[in-house]
């Protein structure tokens, strides 16, 4: 459906505006904008399903679903066929353009030279790009903070295991919060941390867990899929990272830290929409006090009262702004 500006402008709105080459601008400024839908498509390296990408896809869903947006993904791009795939929808005049991370990250911003007029979003570490190329991130460490408190009150052994893909920005902040969580509540707790430089295999993630087990780990950190299913088999605790998983692993998982990529979307179909995208971080958007991002609920049957607590009351000083989980992004080490 078009929308329809009204013209009409009284001689007080006229003087206010300061001439007629004001309203003039204003009307021009008015007619740029798009109507609904505008067209989105999302380029991926690996399966819709994949965390990262699963959260992106829901929240491109939800907008697709009120209206705001067509929308169309590739998976599964090799990074030597990114470059044909993402021209494609540039030229098929798509008006935003995400591409979630990494290996895509040269091609896509290679193409947004070539295609001033398309937006591009894409899931990235480094600044964004002149004029039309923004970049998202999981700044989701507080609630990984919230999920190492968990994880420091569940640990017997005092030993926490730790599976992350590659070790890089995005992956070894969220490390560091959840281990700040777990020293913040159990200074004695000792970390085993391992990267297995891959973004989906999760037979060498689960291989990877089983070790940390066989050493002592009674509570794991499931950034990676695969990790879970080895504590499952061998009976300990894993916590979850970016989606919740509980159902899954019935009484394995206790606790997840859930990114919510709609603050994120809702802005730049927004900013698409008004005419007024640009080259920005929208990483702040994950945040839990703006809603990027959460706790999974606590199972009191699993995770005591008491801690549940503890974890309520850090939530909201974070939330308030009265504590800020530290942001550290180098690559985390084994302690142990």
């Amino acid at each position: 459906m078009t929308e329809t500006v009204s013209t009409t402008l009284s001689r007080r709105n006229v003087l206010t505006l300061g001439g007629a080459a004001a309203v003039l601008a204003m009307l021009g400024g008015m007619a740029q904008a798009k109507a609904k839908p505008i067209a989105v498509a999302l380029v991926t390296s690996v399966p819709i399903e994949q965390q990262w990408i699963s959260r992106i896809h829901l929240a491109l869903k939800a907008a697709e679903a009120r209206g705001d947006i067509t929308y169309v993904y590739s998976e599964n791009v090799a990074n030597t066929d990114a470059e044909r795939v993402i021209r494609e929808y540039a030229e098929g005049k798509k008006d935003l353009i995400i591409a979630e991370a990494f290996g895509l990250e040269r091609a896509a911003r290679n193409l947004a030279k070539d295609y001033p007029e398309t937006a591009f979003l894409m899931g990235s570490s480094f600044p964004a790009q002149e004029p039309n190329f923004a970049v998202f991130d999981n700044y989701i460490q507080d609630a990984s903070y919230l999920t190492g408190i968990v994880a420091g009150k569940a640990t017997k052994s005092n030993v926490i295991g730790m599976v992350g893909g590659y070790a890089i920005p995005e992956v070894n902040r969220l490390m560091h919060a959840f281990m700040a969580g777990v020293s913040s509540v159990n200074p004695d707790a000792k970390f085993l941390v391992s990267f297995i430089n891959s973004w989906y295999d999760p037979p060498k993630a689960k291989e990877t867990a089983f070790a940390m087990i066989e050493k002592g780990a009674d509570v794991m950190y499931a950034e990676r899929f695969g990790v879970s299913d080895a504590a499952k088999e061998k009976g300990v605790k894993a916590i979850g990272n970016v989606i919740d998983t509980a159902a899954q692993y019935p009484g394995t998982v206790i606790a997840s830290a859930l990114w919510h990529m709609e603050p994120s979307i809702d802005k730049a179909v927004g900013a698409v929409l008004s005419d007024s995208f640009k080259a920005e971080n929208y990483g702040p958007l994950s945040g839990l006090a703006v809603g990027g991002c959460s706790l999974a609920p606590l199972d009191p049957a699993l995770v005591p009262q008491d801690v549940i607590d503890m974890v309520k009351v850090k939530e909201a000083e974070i939330k308030s702004g009265a504590f800020k989980v530290a942001i550290n992004d180098e690559e985390p080490k084994s302690t142990m």
